[in-house]
């Protein structure tokens, strides 16, 4: 079947990757409360947090570079082993440095899932959907951010917080497990195929040149190390501030609540303000409210700031999937997502250890203005990228576009592109 046609396999995807992100986002403040409960500072748990990401970041590439030359379902359901066991793993651990080493498998699995499911969302969508596929496909993300945080709030608390939280980490290993039902039939078997027109990887250095891959990049890992600081950090905020984790844990679900309804309306937000603007704006605000939290604010501030921030948080990564993707040569897409998660997990490493260094040093809201700037950089970057990837970023028509021709739409020299950035009325949610 050729992209763009049924999409039953992408309602499915959505519902997998809402259980294990829902897994992972329940998992993430529970290590946090767990090491804090096992006595650790600041710094440790800054370092704990890191290491979730330090595994990913070298296999990331390697795994792309796989995916292009082959299917793309097999990661599925490693990466929700491997979930499930770092989780389950990490609630009967009884040191720091044991949570660390569970907290890194969990972060493996999420990327086996992640670069799997990004390959086939790139795939078996058509060009002019995949703005709108990847702002489905990242529904899910936001589903499980919007669940875990809640039921991690539910289940920890009181005298025993190293007890709660190790329960919450098996229940979250526990719902990771259930993303396995929802992943059949994800991959059609005419995608399941070599990507490559004559076997050869496409360097990487050609893959970072295209224009708008960079800008990508940075935009994405502005805002992924947003939401990973605002996990791991907003729970030692709320314990320095007296704030109960059930509250911690609804307002992290309120941010996530407010990225799945900026998804829901990407596609008419794509075409009043066009991509380069909305990325820019986007993450100009997300860097002002996100230095904020930084403040001595009340509650009744920070649920309305962490809504806001949580609606520009999501225009990022689906508009960054996108940019990349065009950007990137037609047979090196999965190495190109991975680069991007590469550098995902890189923030994930650098920022959480820098927040923990700063936490210790200037106080617990410190990161927050740290993250804050970084974000104001992505929005530069953003306002340089072009607002068509594939005009300036794709390759020319030798390198392939290895998707086979379906009624001429990959064919189009640069329409798919501009077809991104203003979707036509036939694309809106309500018909997908």
């Amino acid at each position: 079947m050729a992209p763009g046609g049924n999409r039953g396999w992408l309602l499915r995807l959505v519902i997998a990757f809402g259980f294990a992100q829902g897994a992972v986002s329940m998992a993430r403040p529970a290590v946090s409360y767990r090491a804090l409960a096992l006595g650790a500072d600041e710094r440790a748990v800054g370092v704990i947090a890191a290491v979730y990401a330090l595994l990913p970041l070298f296999a990331a590439v390697p795994l792309g570079r796989r995916t292009d030359h082959g299917r793309c379902a097999p990661l599925l359901p490693l990466g929700v082993v491997l979930i499930s066991g770092g989780c389950a793993l990490g609630g009967l651990a009884g040191s720091l440095w044991t949570m660390a080493l569970w907290s890194g498998v969990m972060g493996l699995g999420h990327l086996c899932f992640v670069i799997g499911a990004q390959s086939l969302v790139a795939r078996q969508s058509a060009p002019h959907e995949q703005d709108r596929s990847f702002g489905y496909f990242t529904i899910g993300a936001s589903l499980g951010q919007l669940a875990g945080p809640i039921a991690a709030g539910g289940l920890i608390g009181g005298p025993d917080m190293a007890g709660t939280s190790a329960l919450a980490l098996l229940a979250a290993g526990a719902g990771a497990a259930v993303a396995l039902t929802s992943l059949w039939r994800v991959e059609r078997p005419a995608t399941a195929t070599s990507r490559a027109a004559d076997g050869r990887p496409v360097p990487l250095g050609r893959i970072l040149r295209a224009r708008g891959v960079p800008g990508g990049i940075l935009v994405s890992m502005a805002v992924l190390s947003a939401t990973d600081i605002l996990t791991a950090y907003l729970p030692v905020v709320g314990e320095h501030r007296g704030i109960d984790p059930a509250v911690i844990g609804l307002l992290l679900s309120l941010r996530a609540a407010a990225t799945i309804a900026c998804r829901l309306v990407l596609t008419p937000l794509l075409r009043l303000l066009g991509r380069t603007p909305l990325l820019t704006v986007t993450c100009l605000t997300a860097a002002l409210l996100c230095s904020g939290i930084a403040l001595p604010v009340p509650v009744w501030t920070l649920a309305p700031m962490l809504t806001v921030l949580g609606f520009c948080l999501g225009v990022g990564q689906p508009l960054s999937m996108t940019t990349v993707v065009q950007a990137a040569p037609g047979d090196a897409r999965s190495t190109a997502l991975a680069l991007r998660l590469t550098g995902n997990r890189l923030s994930q490493v650098a920022a959480p250890a820098a927040a923990g260094l700063i936490a210790g040093a200037a106080g617990v809201a410190a990161p927050f203005v740290l993250q804050g700037a970084l974000l104001l950089l992505s929005s530069g970057a953003a306002l340089r990228s072009p607002a068509t990837p594939g005009h300036d970023g794709a390759p020319p028509a030798e390198d392939g576009d290895p998707r086979p021709p379906h009624g001429g739409a990959d064919r189009t020299p640069h329409r798919p592109d501009r077809a991104a950035d203003a979707p036509r009325a036939k694309d809106g949610p309500g018909n997908d």
